[in-house]
């Protein structure tokens, strides 16, 4: 089957961000998601960003226009964000975001009433119902086809990096899982999500598409849930991997990363050059290891199985696309990285919050809502808990 790819401009990007819904007082989730789509959508124009519901009632995501830059896209969803406040504050609903909500469970969720979420938990039963899971979405333009899955190969090399940088998901259900990114391991037990296909070129994708329609897998491209994917409709790769980041300024510093990751390898291309790919046990094994170790995870970066600590390999990858950044105008954005090194992504954050709080988990959401609401606050909040 012929599957088009649309025109977009090279390295525009656009950004979409599921986001919690919770009681302010006990820090539960909420499934009111239903009404505050309506009135937000009645109250704001929604030029240049959307509000829209999820597969659960406790969840909204704000999805931003196509920006020339990440500024732009960021400021975008900034305005979302003030636009959903502007109804969940009179209610006593606060916003947070994360991987995983640390202690709700899964069968108090309601299901959103749309056809295809339906069709969705039919089929996947308990491994669907079991999707409490929140995450961001980066979608960078690629001006050519051809292009397309040459870049999507050698992303793959920095999956770990972009997992581990927003690894958010420590516990489950009330439990510490052992893990940075639990998310990253159930969201692949769908059907049609987890790692891609290492195909080569855009006609491969389009026989993969013919057979998973013909064999009734799935309708069309955007039922495809890859970690990183082609999105045909706008022209874009999407890359999927990342836990939902908990502030701004870290999705900011994420989304930044992949832009200057995806014009990197398009301007290798374009120069005739071979850009690097990995063999997909070792890509698979990078995923693993990124989830459970987050950034002290050490993960193989080349064919040859060489091995570095990620923090390490991603400090000196942004010492060699810096230039990138500063073209792209995104150098404030990219910089922003360095602080999530220094500080420790958001599951170190969590876990250094519950220990604190002696295993309250009301803790750790409470933390949650700070921080999506100031950016990062752990010293602010150990504080008040007298550490």
């Amino acid at each position: 089957m012929t599957v088009s790819f649309a025109t977009s401009a090279r390295s525009s990007v656009g950004l979409e961000w599921e986001i919690m819904l919770a009681d302010g007082a006990s820090g539960d989730l909420v499934p009111r998601a239903p009404e505050i789509l309506d009135v937000v959508s009645d109250a704001t124009a929604l030029e240049r960003y959307t509000v829209t519901g999820e597969l659960l009632t406790n969840t909204v995501e704000v999805t931003s226009g196509i920006g020339d830059t990440v500024a732009a896209a960021v400021d975008d969803i900034a305005d979302a964000i003030a636009a959903v406040r502007t109804v969940t504050n009179p209610l006593g609903v606060e916003l947070l975001c994360a991987g995983s909500h640390p202690f709700a469970q899964w069968y108090d969720q309601q299901v959103t009433d749309k056809t295809r979420y339906h069709k969705l938990i039919e089929r996947t039963q308990w491994w669907g119902r079991n999707m409490m899971i929140w995450g961001i979405h980066v979608h960078v333009g690629v001006d050519d086809v051809e292009k397309v899955f040459p870049i999507i190969n050698a992303l793959a090399i920095y999956l770990p990096h972009l997992q581990a940088l927003s690894a958010s998901s420590p516990f489950w259900a009330g439990e510490r899982t052992g893990y940075a990114s639990n998310r990253a391991l159930v969201f692949q037990q769908l059907p049609t999500a987890g790692l891609p296909w290492p195909l080569q070129d855009w006609s491969e994708f389009e026989h993969y598409m013919d057979d998973m329609v013909r064999t009734g897998v799935m309708a069309d491209a955007t039922e495809v849930r890859w970690d990183i994917r082609p999105a045909p409709r706008w022209g874009t790769i999407e890359v999927r991997a990342c836990d939902g980041m908990s502030t701004l300024p870290e999705l900011a510093a994420v989304a930044s990363l992949v832009q200057v990751l995806v014009e990197h390898f398009s301007r290798a291309l374009d120069e005739g050059r071979t850009i690097p790919a990995l063999p997909p046990w070792f890509v698979r094994e990078n995923k693993w290891r990124a989830a459970r170790y987050g950034l002290d995870a050490r993960v193989i970066v080349d064919a040859d199985g060489t091995q570095r600590d990620v923090r390490d390999h991603l400090a000196e990858t942004m010492d060699e696309l810096t230039d990138v950044a500063v073209e792209l105008k995104c150098a404030r954005e990219f910089a922003g990285l360095s602080r999530i090194l220094d500080q420790g992504a958001s599951y170190a954050r969590q876990l250094l919050v519950a220990d604190a709080a002696e295993g309250d988990l009301r803790e750790v959401v409470q933390h949650l809502i700070r921080e999506f609401r100031a950016g990062p606050t752990l010293r602010e909040h150990l504080a008040q808990l007298g550490h």
